[in-house]
């Protein structure tokens, strides 16, 4: 995966967004990522740390091997990972589809929000399962953004999604993959699958998920793909700028969000 490929970029801002949802969403997702003690972990696609810390965090007893194909994003996580005096992650530059490691080199392997971005995922994931061990388990987590819905939600709003989603297909990569997880990891040779939607649901009452999920993460990424849509022709300038403008109002006193993540696990 190229940095042309990601549909959301490699800025500052994208740093900003992927720790603002990896950090409010830390116990949705992540309250049964836990691995026994002495165990060796994959983290495959790592980005900048911001799922790596959590990672880390819940599984201090084990060691975790994370890798990317981005130099960058690789410097940014060994910061943070200093920053914050976790010692049980190692770093190392690789492509899922050349991995550097034996067969059979991994007792787990966690994959985030990577699925999304690549063409063909069944081939990701089994490349993956060539340096995992016999016995051991795949972890995916990914969002489906045909599972968001907002309240008031106008049709300039739904477009805005839209032309995320259409970006990320045209991209090869697809930003619906949460609904595919059971298949896809049943096809590229996992058994015992088993798939645990993941709901997100905001409204006003819940300040932190209104500023962390949906402005922060969910609004910000649609933001993300201005350039494109345009580009593409997919909509015009006032029509995006009213998108934009009715997905943040969706954030007010008497409006809502919901979104579903997905969480696979499948065992070799």
């Amino acid at each position: 995966m190229s940095n042309q490929e990601y549909v959301h970029g490699y800025s500052e801002r994208e740093a900003l967004r992927l720790f603002d949802q990896a950090n409010t969403l830390v116990e949705l997702l992540h309250q049964d990522t836990l691995y026994p003690p002495g165990s060796t972990i994959l983290e495959s696609g790592c980005g900048v740390g911001a799922q790596t810390i959590t990672l880390a965090r819940q599984n201090p007893g084990c060691q975790i091997t994370s890798i990317d194909i981005s130099p960058d994003s690789l410097a940014q996580a060994q910061r943070l990972m200093r920053e914050k005096h976790i010692t049980n992650v190692t770093f190392q530059q690789a492509d899922i589809f050349n991995l550097p490691f034996p067969d059979e080199t991994f007792d787990h392997i966690f994959v985030c929000f990577v699925l999304e971005h690549l063409p063909d995922p069944v081939s990701a994931l089994r490349h993956l399962l060539k340096v995992l061990k016999k016995g051991g388990s795949l972890t995916a987590i990914e969002g489906d953004h045909g599972s968001w819905y907002c309240y008031p939600q106008t049709a300039e709003a739904t477009l805005a999604v839209e032309c995320l989603v259409k970006t990320q297909a045209c991209l090869k990569g697809n930003s619906l993959i949460g609904r595919e997880l059971y298949p896809l990891l049943t096809r590229a040779g996992l058994s015992g699958v088993r798939v645990s939607p993941r709901m997100v649901y905001v409204d006003s009452s819940k300040p932190e998920w209104v500023e962390g999920f949906s402005r922060n993460t969910f609004i910000a990424m649609v933001e993300g793909v201005r350039e494109q849509a345009l580009r593409f022709g997919w909509t015009d300038e006032s029509t995006w700028e009213k998108g934009i403008r009715d997905l943040y109002r969706a954030t007010e006193a008497d409006g809502t969000f919901c979104y579903t993540f997905f969480k696979a696990i499948g065992w070799k």
